[in-house]
């Protein structure tokens, strides 16, 4: 029954998403300029991530191959899949914003109501894409798997049973590269444009930002698509296709007799979407008062509040109709109550790390008015605020983490901790489409500035666009919280994996990781490491990349007469080139770190040292992700709290320093960052796959 009602509710997902994308489409733009830039943002995205899959399929082939040779068909069929996905939640999430962005441009013409009515939209399709193509691939193999049976089974028939769930490591395999690939690529992209577009318009040149005189300024635009909207998407569908395969392979393992819990969380998947379907038309704003700012965060903060507790009573609805065990196989006791207690923690923990990130980063935040009194002193003092207020920033996440696994494993083990994470998870409709509608918005206020559409439009759009800038902080919050509660999962799922195969082969495997054991502390260590290596290098590749653009931005005002005076026109597409063909080359080698090191580690130091790299991986991974994400989205907004008047406002000392800690942040926030949260799970992945050869 829940497999048939997850196939239903992905397709009523799927189908509500195309609904909402004619509706967007249905809008006219008619400003012929803005129109013409739009087409340029979209040619521009749609040629870098067609090559960037191109360049993708050049690592996944083989490795399909591989994967087919060494463990089966069935894997190798999952990966395809899961990767196909992947790219395609991302490739779709691109074509909306950029379909969207010229017309939320157009709509802001009579007002805030109607732009951010469009702007929600277009997010939600990408939102409903990610979570009605997730759990449609999910069902089908969940489908597929139970043909044969599940219980009762003979012991070839249990074999093949145990053969066909490899396809979900093979799925979670596939989207978790792609994802990786996506966010280096896109990430390294779009703040590259973005660092060189800043550095010589803002603070060389003196003109604003999005001036359709910087040459920078188009490759800046196409890289909020690839980066914010293609990043984010096939990110948060992997997260989301993980964290379901994690919890369904620890449910085949702690009750292996219990069709229902196997499952049971592409139920939880399904009566989310309901609520999520549900809440998006409760995000609206009214027209605010003249002078006032319109109600963004709470219309967002309400939806989202809606999707929750609509999940929460139809999980309880659906606990009527299914026999949940009363232990698992080794006797833990659980309940339907505990369950629902770790789906209601799993929701409340989505509030509040969003919450905790508004804190930090949000319209009026202290910490972001600190950086910006920091800035008065010069780039130091900003540098050193901005970093001070990152590492702060883990502090109350971090507690919230871990208080929801204490409760989580008190209320119904590592199930519970599982339920949590497929929880928090499967509100990832509402939460991209909170997501996505940051880069709408800001590609809306770049087409503004470039096309000369007025004051009339830049003033809906600007404001519009500093809300955004708050959501894609918040959701990268959600983002990297879940990734670590689905990483959790992950290693628990690891030892359970272990287990079992030490049983089946009749080998006498330890699975005890003792802190006094050599090989466990050199794991540790080792995987504590990954995380700063793997962003070092995606952090190094911005700033490289950067540096060739601000080279050609240099070039272009020094040997083409008239730029600044308007009367001639930037080569865009140069700056466009180089930061495509840098981001492909430099995507390569970081993406390739968390699927090399597990396999070297676990072959030469055995599976104790890899079990101490998976934690390792994930204690610091966590940490380092929101110390860059909040740390980078602080100062961000500080430099847009002193272009508001602060502090002698633009063109002032204190605004020139801001832009030096908004540059640093840049990358930090939106690409190293943000592609630790697949590096994470890919990590995980890759030691359950070579389980069988370590034992």
């Amino acid at each position: 029954m829940i497999v048939l009602l997850a196939l239903f509710a992905s397709l009523v997902a799927l189908v509500a998403a195309f609904m909402l994308y004619s509706s967007v489409k249905a809008v006219n733009a008619t400003d012929e300029r803005a129109v013409e830039i739009s087409d340029a943002i979209a040619e521009g995205a749609s040629a870098f991530l067609t090559r960037q899959y191109r360049t993708v399929a050049i690592v996944g082939v083989p490795i399909a191959v591989l994967l087919a040779l060494v463990f089966g068909w069935w894997m190798a069929v999952g990966f395809v899949v899961g990767a196909v996905a992947s790219a395609a939640a991302g490739i779709l999430g691109m074509r909306v914003s950029v379909e969207s962005n010229v017309r939320v441009a157009e709509a802001a013409k009579s007002g805030f109501r109607g732009a951010f009515d469009l702007a929600f939209k277009g997010g939600a399709v990408t939102g409903l894409m990610v979570v009605g193509a997730g759990l449609l691939a999910l069902s089908v193999f969940a489908y597929a798997i139970l043909d044969g049976g599940y219980t009762g089974l003979s012991v070839e028939e249990s074999a093949v049973l145990k053969t066909k769930i490899q396809a979900l490591i093979g799925l979670g395999f596939g989207g978790s590269l792609i994802s990786v690939f996506a966010r280096l690529g896109g990430g390294i992209f779009t703040k590259a444009a973005d660092v060189g577009a800043d550095l010589v318009g803002k603070v060389e040149a003196n003109i604003p930002e999005d001036d359709p005189r910087n040459p920078a300024v188009i490759a800046d635009n196409v890289g909020d698509n690839v980066g914010d909207c293609a990043g984010m998407a096939a990110d948060l569908y992997e997260t989301y296709a993980v964290t379901a395969v994690a919890a369904m392979l620890l449910a085949n393992l702690l009750f292996p007799e219990s069709k229902a819990m196997f499952v049971y969380p592409l139920g939880i998947g399904a009566i989310a979407i309901v609520g999520t379907l549900i809440a998006l038309r409760f995000v609206s704003i009214d027209e605010p008062p003249e002078g006032e700012q319109p109600a963004v965060m709470s219309a967002m903060y309400r939806g989202l509040g809606i999707a929750t507790v609509i999940m929460l009573v139809l999980l309880f609805g659906l606990h009527l109709f299914i026999e949940i065990p009363e232990a698992t196989e080794a006797g833990r006791a659980i309940s339907g109550g505990g369950l629902w207690l770790c789906a209601a923690l799993g929701g409340v923990v989505t509030a509040v790390m969003m919450w905790i990130t508004d804190v930090y980063t949000g319209d009026g935040s202290k910490y972001v008015a600190r950086i910006a009194d920091a800035s008065v002193g010069g780039h130091a003092t900003n540098i050193i605020a901005g970093l001070a207020v990152g590492m702060q920033a883990t502090v109350v996440p971090v507690l919230v983490i871990v208080f929801a696994m204490l409760v989580c494993f008190w209320a119904a083990g590592l199930f519970g901790v599982a339920i949590a994470a497929m929880a928090m998870l499967s509100l990832a409709g509402i939460v991209v489409a909170i997501d996505a509608y940051g880069p709408i918005t800001d590609n809306a206020g770049g087409i503004a500035e470039m096309a000369e559409m007025g004051d009339e439009v830049r003033n809906v759009t600007d404001p519009l666009d500093a809300f955004g800038n708050t959501t894609k902080a918040v959701t990268k919050g959600y983002a990297i919280a879940s990734a670590g509660l689905a990483a959790v999962v992950l290693f628990a799922t690891f030892i359970q994996d272990l287990i079992h195969y030490a049983h089946v082969e009749g080998v006498k495997l330890d699975t005890t990781f003792d802190l006094s054991n050599t090989h466990v502390l050199a794991g540790l260590f080792i995987g504590a490491m990954i995380p700063f290596i793997f962003a070092s290098l995606a952090m190094e590749a911005v700033g490289r990349a950067g540096g060739k653009v601000v080279e050609e931005v240099r070039r272009q005002f020094r040997e083409i007469p008239g730029i600044m005076e308007g009367t001639a026109r930037p080569d865009y597409r140069t700056c466009v080139d180089i930061v495509t063909q840098s981001a492909l080359r430099e995507m390569i080698l970081p993406a390739l770190i968390p699927v090399v090191v597990p396999v070297v580690v676990g072959v030469l130091l055995g599976p104790k040292a890899l079990g101490g790299l998976l934690i390792g991986s994930i204690v610091a991974g966590v940490c380092v992700a929101l110390s860059m994400t909040t740390g980078g989205a602080a100062w961000d907004n500080a430099k847009k709290f002193i272009e508001s008047g602060a502090h002698g406002g633009k063109g002032s000392e204190a605004h020139k320093a801001s832009v030096t800690g908004d540059t640093v942040g840049d990358p930090y926030k939106d690409t190293a960052g943000p592609a630790i949260n697949p590096m994470l799970k890919l990590v995980n992945i890759v030691a359950l796959i070579i389980i069988p050869l370590l034992v």
